[in-house]
């Protein structure tokens, strides 16, 4: 199996869709209430749901991009306001922090080797 998408609620469809193109995203489809989109990099895509009442999403996403730091002022310069700036964690990797505007937590990170093979990696299951 292969991870297709992720969906995200959100409040204001036109907010949060100028807030994700705004990010570097490539919307696929749009509707009033509902947009996809295709991350700059690799097959992965991600979905916005209009929700008409209120909400608590404590899902986290993570994109990852190899310059975080370069991202992250660049995104800076165009007025994201980011909750925590890069940093290194003590699970080896490196990690950003934004929500978007409707409340979903972002985490901008690179992890390199350590995402897929940590030195913790456990063996085969079956």
């Amino acid at each position: 199996m292969e991870l297709n998408q992720i969906t995200l609620p959100v409040k204001e469809m036109g907010i949060a869709v100028n807030f994700y193109l705004r990010l570097g995203f490539t919307q696929i489809v749009d509707t009033p209430h509902y947009a996809r989109f295709s991350c700059p990099n690799g097959n992965s895509t991600f979905s916005l749901s209009l929700e008409s009442g209120e909400f608590e999403n404590s899902s986290v996403i993570y994109f990852e991009h190899e310059n975080l730091d370069e991202l992250c002022t660049e995104l800076s310069q165009k007025g994201f306001q980011f909750e925590q700036l890069p940093r290194a964690q003590r699970y080896l990797w490196k990690e950003a922090i934004l929500k978007d505007p409707s409340g979903n937590k972002i985490k901008l990170y690179w992890a390199g080797e350590n995402r897929l093979n940590p030195p913790w990696k456990v063996e085969k299951r079956v």
